[in-house]
């Protein structure tokens, strides 16, 4: 059996207040999906800030997203309400992750695990990780809320950079495409990974 590479995982420092957080988290994963999504699109734009950004026009792509970035803005607003006004200003903030990983499908070798199953001797194996570090923060003041609005459009700037030079640097990790699927490369967004663990990854899209 050969030894399971470790996926490439990629780091996006992602910085918004309540107001854009929403927004900004499905620009940034519409910018990663349009990269990485390989079956036939219809390209779209989205709107956030003061950019303009590439996005797919895929009603269950979107409707996983929006659900994706509902549940972690849920978790950690309610997190900052439980800690009673210790957050404040737009240095602090809340800490979240949301991590979106592709899959490619391979087939088990005979006798291996359990190999000689017909249609069920797949396993998925990860060949890319982007992770998300999420930082909403609660600006109370018109001064804080200028400064975070600079901060965010900073922010959104640089990842969409790091994005691009990624897409562009690092391709001989992609496999190769070998299924007629619509999809050949299964994913997941996974909110706060590390702390659900495996419970939370279940299910390919």
């Amino acid at each position: 059996m050969e030894p399971r590479k470790t996926p490439p995982e990629y780091f996006l420092e992602i910085f918004a207040d309540t107001t854009h957080v929403r927004d900004v988290l499905k620009g940034v994963l519409n910018l990663i999906f349009f990269h990485r999504y390989f079956p036939s699109i219809r390209p779209v734009t989205f709107d956030v800030l003061d950019f303009t950004l590439p996005a797919i026009n895929d009603a269950d792509l979107e409707t996983l997203i929006e659900s994706r970035v509902s549940s972690l803005v849920r978790q950690h607003l309610s997190s900052a309400a439980g800690q009673d006004g210790q957050i404040v200003g737009g240095g602090g903030g809340v800490r979240g992750r949301i991590a979106v990983e592709f899959y490619e499908k391979k087939r088990r070798r005979s006798g291996h695990w359990f190999g000689g199953l017909t249609g069920k001797g797949d396993e998925e194996v990860c060949w890319e990780i982007w992770t998300l570090d999420v930082t909403i923060a609660t600006p109370r003041t018109e001064s804080e809320r200028a400064k975070v609005r600079k901060a965010m459009g900073n922010m959104l700037q640089k990842a969409a950079l790091k994005i691009l030079s990624v897409v562009n640097r690092d391709k001989d990790h992609i496999p190769p495409i070998t299924t007629s699927d619509s999809n050949p490369f299964p994913y997941r967004i996974v909110v706060n990974p590390r702390a659900d663990g495996w419970g939370n990854r279940m299910g390919l899209y």
